[in-house]
């Protein structure tokens, strides 16, 4: 149908009761871009109805160099998306009603770059689609036609020709998006041919503005490396890039209270996605399997093999097949530990302040007092070296208030007024004059066990499945809560809402009782690297951004009633 034939069904049913707007779902050609209204809201107090654009790649006119590879065109794609949110802002409740009478909105991109439902260019034909919402006017329950014809017919053609047409932006702001892409993509692969699991570029602004906003703080000190560690990439597009490598093996950040450790620490978390220009993070590229470990206290641990660093519990407690719906300080860490070698993470990033310090550490006046047979925790330290040269897991932790890793590190950065300086030589020679070091715990022989997934009773059953998402704290499926607010490279809600989706399609197609979580969760992953959301039939939604595969692990992992997972 032609726009015409919009116009005339909005004219024909004003006035009407709210549920007539049913009769506008539909398509309509509107010359430039097809209209696509795939979901009418029940009322106006619903949620916004779910609308659509499509403009074929020959009115479109973007370059197919910037979209012929992957992460250019998901770096496209993130650029159109933020034009067409700054846009329609100005437009958004200037058509009067009731309730959500008037609302426009899109996706809200943040900091970092994901690939998401809401923008699509076709990699063959340089089409471009962006799914939005629209909240259709009314007054009362009544239809206002004429409100959401100022919608449709005066403020989206506007939109669309200010961000889904190339003509709308400046010569080379486009390829310079894209440039960065690639610039990102060649530090990404150096790292690991030159032995690293994380860069830190000269002059990046590591600090944010505030608590509530990621945006780069003003005036903060800008990063510079510390010669001893200094590497420099000659990028494809920037040119000459120095900054400093973090090598694979096990390195310490140490410093006094707030000169920067657990920023430095941050940048790092967060470097496992690109940035966009001028987030002053642009250029920290960190290990894309990276996980950050922490302790839980309370969450959920179901059948996991925390052997490794917990054994010989009071009362023969199985610790090979360990589950517990009250998990402690240190089983949780443990836990999140062996969950994280599960999902394939090569580097581990903890913060002590986050940490369980019996699970971190176990000081020699503490050994001599408590025997070790009648301690059944082994405390990290004295795995950290077995992990990386056995399973090739670097580790990044940030340290305070206790020496005992400087035996054990390979690299030792102390922040200075958020300056990095290598201190690394004299650490070690204050730590063999300070006394004997801990013991290494002897080698860990254990295997890893199966871990089979099968779906609850309470959700195959024939009732509707509802579900809510809580930003990035977690979200719920039929009133069963899945925690992740402790889940911290988890930063975009869209991402959250991604994690559901797919929970949901794997509950009904993968968890049969009878494959393991590795093999679901690997072979699931293939299928949104190649065919993004349509692999879990969520090619037409809007809301959600691309999550890792550790973030998927750890959502499964902390399900509390939807599945189980057994040996």
């Amino acid at each position: 149908m032609k726009g015409t034939d919009l116009r005339n069904i909005l004219n024909r049913i004003d006035h009407k009761g709210y549920p007539a707007y049913k009769d506008t779902k539909g398509s309509y050609d509107f010359g430039k871009y097809t209209l696509n209204i795939d979901h009418v809201q029940g009322d106006p107090f619903a949620s916004p109805s779910r609308l659509s654009v499509n403009v074929r790649g020959s009115v479109a006119g973007f370059d197919p160099q910037l979209y012929n590879k992957k992460h250019r065109r998901i770096a496209l794609q993130d650029h159109i998306l933020r034009r067409f949110f700054e846009v329609i802002a100005d437009f958004t409740f200037r058509a009067k009603g009731s309730g959500k009478s008037g609302l426009i909105s899109v996706s809200r991109p943040s900091q970092e770059i994901f690939e998401r439902s809401a923008v699509r260019i076709d990699e063959v034909d340089g089409s471009v689609t962006v799914r939005f919402r629209v909240g259709f006017p009314a007054r009362g329950r009544t239809v206002i036609s004429g409100e959401l014809i100022k919608i449709l017919f005066d403020f989206l053609p506007e939109c669309v020709e200010k961000s889904l047409f190339s003509a709308a932006y400046p010569e080379g702001e486009l390829k310079s998006i894209c440039d960065l892409a690639d610039d990102q993509l060649f530090i990404r692969e150096e790292l690991t041919k030159r032995g690293l699991k994380a860069f830190v570029a000269d002059g990046s602004v590591l600090p944010r503005e505030s608590g509530i906003s990621q945006k780069p703080m003003k005036g903060a000190v800008a990063f510079r490396s510390p010669e001893s560690t200094a590497v420099t990439f000659e990028l494809p597009h920037k040119g000459i890039l120095r900054g400093m490598g973090i090598p694979e093996g096990i390195t310490l950040i140490v410093g006094g209270g707030y000169h920067g450790k657990s920023t430095l620490l941050k940048a790092l978390e967060l470097g496992v996605y690109n940035h966009i220009r001028d987030d002053g993070r642009e250029y920290v590229i960190t290990d894309a399997s990276a996980v950050k470990l922490r302790a839980e206290d309370g969450r959920s641990v179901q059948n996991t093999d925390i052997s490794m660093f917990i054994r010989n519990l009071p009362n023969g407690r199985d610790t090979i097949h360990f589950s517990t719906e009250d998990a402690s300080g240190s089983t949780s860490q443990a836990a999140c530990t062996v969950e994280a070698i599960e999902a394939g993470a090569g580097l581990f990033l903890i913060d002590e302040d986050t940490s369980a310090t019996n699970f971190m550490i176990c000081d020699e006046l503490m050994q001599k007092v408590v025997h070790r047979d009648e301690e059944p925790i082994i405390p990290f330290i004295g795995r950290v070296r077995e992990l990386y040269e056995k399973k090739k897991i670097s580790t990044i932790i940030v340290a305070g208030s206790s020496g005992s890793y400087f035996y054990e590190a390979d690299l030792i950065i102390q922040m200075k007024q958020y300056e990095p300086f290598d201190i690394t030589d004299e650490a070690k020679r204050q730590a063999e004059s300070f006394g004997e070091r801990t013991h290494a715990e002897s080698a860990f022989e254990g295997n890893e066990a199966k871990r089979i997934v099968k779906v609850s009773r309470s959700i195959t059953g024939g009732d509707r499945i509802k579900t809510k998402v809580h930003g990035t704290d977690g979200f719920s499926v039929n009133k069963e809560e899945v925690e992740l607010r402790y889940v911290e490279q988890l930063t975009d809600p869209e991402q959250t809402n991604a994690i559901c989706t797919i929970l949901l399609y794997m509950m009904k197609n993968e968890f049969d009782g009878r494959r393991e979580i590795r093999e679901c969760v690997e072979e699931l992953y293939e299928m949104l690297e190649k065919q993004s959301f349509s692999a879990v039939n969520a090619a037409k939604e809007d809301g959600l951004a691309m999550p890792r595969k550790q973030e998927i692990y750890a959502a499964l992992n902390r399900c509390r009633g939807l599945i189980t997972i057994h040996a």
